[in-house]
């Protein structure tokens, strides 16, 4: 490693540090949730090493509660994660055109969103080790603080575990009421989302897995707000 890349790295770890002290507080509760699941610390910790992605994780980890295949845990994955797919074609575009396959793809592995978020704000180029700096300081904390919340979750008392598990959807419903209050067309989808849920799991004449059903209403309500409410000319880069 080059000293200005080096350089760039150190910047990168030092920019990330508030990063990883707010993914050690949210894997916590993701690794009770893990528990809850069945999963061992060392699987938990696996999981967020090489995944880091809060919807993809509790999305795997409902599906394994629910005892869903390998296929459909894969492809509940995928949905939750494909955002991901869109953040690094336009992270590619910060790169300098000149950069090796191997540092987009290095680049695009551990591509969160806050790691985007931040790196978006960079002026081009973006050195490929600013990114890893950032992965190398937050990604650690993330996966800790999932191991951390299995062994918590193994030792702390029942109804403590209890109330810690609620933790997980009070962090996403913190993701979701923010954007919801400065826009009806979001909190419309999510009064359509909770309805859809609901319905399906009162009315289920076809035993539809709870697994199955969460990826069928991801995508059938994703692919309608998208046709129906496409952005603006103007807001698909805020």
């Amino acid at each position: 490693m080059r000293r200005s890349d080096a350089e760039v790295f150190a910047r990168g770890v030092r920019d990330a540090v508030p990063i990883m002290l707010g993914y050690f507080a949210v894997s916590f509760t993701l690794g009770i949730a893990a528990k809850n699941a069945g999963l061992t610390p060392f699987q938990a910790f696996v999981s967020s090493l090489t995944q880091a992605s809060s919807t993809g994780q509790f999305a795997g980890y409902m599906m394994i509660s629910s005892c869903a295949s390998y296929a459909a845990v894969a492809l509940m994955i995928f949905v939750a994660n494909a955002r991901y797919m869109l953040m690094s074609c336009a992270m590619s575009q910060k790169l300098a055109p000149g950069t090796p396959l191997r540092h987009r793809l290095a680049v695009a592995a551990y591509l969160t969103d806050e790691i985007f978020g931040l790196s978006v704000t960079k002026p081009s180029p973006v050195n490929p080790y600013y990114s890893y700096g950032m992965a190398a300081c937050a990604v650690p904390g993330w996966s800790v603080g999932t191991l951390l919340g299995v062994v918590a979750g193994n030792v702390l008392p029942g109804n403590v575990v209890d109330a810690l598990s609620a933790g997980i959807f009070g962090m996403f419903i913190a993701v979701i009421v923010p954007p919801a209050r400065g826009d009806r067309t979001i909190a419309l989808l999510i009064a359509v989302s909770m309805a859809a849920s609901f319905a399906f799991s009162r009315f289920n004449p076809l035993g539809i897995s709870s697994g199955t059903r969460t990826i069928i209403l991801t995508i059938a309500i994703a692919g309608a707000a998208a046709f129906l409410f496409p952005p603006k000319e103007g807001e698909a880069g805020e």
